[in-house]
């Protein structure tokens, strides 16, 4: 492939002086930069030196940032140089769909965008553009905050109006997708009380059974069970409610005793994989707040994780039950 014509050889950036990288005679790590990027940069280095803002400024600062989509200096100077000339910024949101795409999980990405919004205030068209980027990645951290300060920041019911609906699609694509998970709690009950949302009882109600049909379905999926502790610690609820629900994920297939199905603790499903070591966990936590003798079913139950159903955690599991041991002594 090619290299494009370097800046050194173009007679419209003659009037530039290149700087080159500051480094010693005898650097510790010297990083090997490729001809081109060594070029780009020492000219990007001799431009702001001199403060130009220009539409060749953006053109360099795209090809840095083709180069190195982490150059947060060049990301900073060409949002400078938008504002400075009057750029057209509908016209760079569009250059910025195909970077996102491209460099989803670089931060300066989204933070450009972010300025950008800031200006153009047109949320909603940015929520459907994130929407296709989770076609890409669903589980993609830069855009998930991006997505959560779009709703913040503008705040508006047509905001918020689908947002629900939109979290629902993803957990039913991937029911183990744990940013959706966290979504849905920010959606529910982190960001104040949207429309149709007033009676919290009943929004209560909806997420308990939601949550528990989730559990029901996929046992073992820890970003359910967190789901589940989120909502009952946000609204002051003792685990020791859930306990009717949460036996009978620490029994095996075989031990399941009941007949009649109850709407509010459904059952795990047929061929779910029990016990569930994080119902065990759950359950181990409400003894341990019970103290007393309960305190002594939460270590046996933190015995079996440690030998047999989350070996994996046996060190920890071992710490759990010197501790509960130790305040039974206290």
């Amino acid at each position: 492939m090619t290299e494009p014509t370097r800046y050194a050889d173009r007679p419209e950036w003659s009037d530039v002086a290149p700087i080159e990288q500051y480094e010693s005679t005898t650097p510790l790590a010297p990083i090997f930069y490729t001809n081109e990027y060594k070029d780009a940069t020492n000219y990007f280095r001799g431009i702001v030196k001199i403060g130009e803002k220009s539409g060749r400024v953006l053109e360099l600062t795209e090809h840095i940032i083709r180069l190195n989509p982490a150059h947060y200096t060049a990301w900073q100077y060409r949002y400078e140089t938008l504002i400075a000339i009057d750029s057209d910024l509908r016209k760079e949101l569009e250059l910025m769909d195909e970077l996102a795409i491209t460099h989803l999980k670089t931060y300066q990405v989204w933070h450009h965008r972010r300025l950008l919004m800031l200006k153009i205030r047109e949320p909603l068209p940015e929520l459907e553009f994130i929407a296709r980027t989770f076609k890409v990645d669903a589980k993609n951290y830069h855009t998930w905050s991006y997505r959560q300060w779009l709703l913040a920041y503008f705040n508006d019911d047509e905001l918020w109006s689908a947002e629900l609906d939109f979290v629902e699609d993803l957990l039913y694509a991937d029911i183990r997708n744990n940013s959706a998970w966290h979504h849905r709690f920010f959606t529910v009950f982190q960001s104040g009380v949207h429309e149709g949302e007033e009676d919290r009882e009943r929004v209560l109600k909806r997420e308990m059974i939601y949550v528990k049909q989730s559990i029901s379905l996929v046992p073992n999926n820890a970003s359910a069970w967190n789901y589940l502790r989120g909502i009952l610690e946000h609204n002051s609820t003792p685990y020791s409610k859930m306990i009717t629900f949460v036996e009978p994920y620490t029994l095996s297939m075989d031990e399941q005793t009941a007949d009649l199905v109850d709407l509010d603790n459904p059952p795990p499903s047929k061929g779910a994989h029990l016990p569930c070591a994080l119902a065990i966990e759950f359950l181990a936590d409400i003894y341990e707040v019970q103290g007393g003798d309960s305190m002594l079913k939460a270590t046996e139950l933190w015995k079996s994780l440690g030998n047999e159903h989350d070996v994996a955690r046996k060190k920890y599991w071992e710490y759990r039950i010197r501790e509960g041991l130790r305040a039974l002594q206290a």
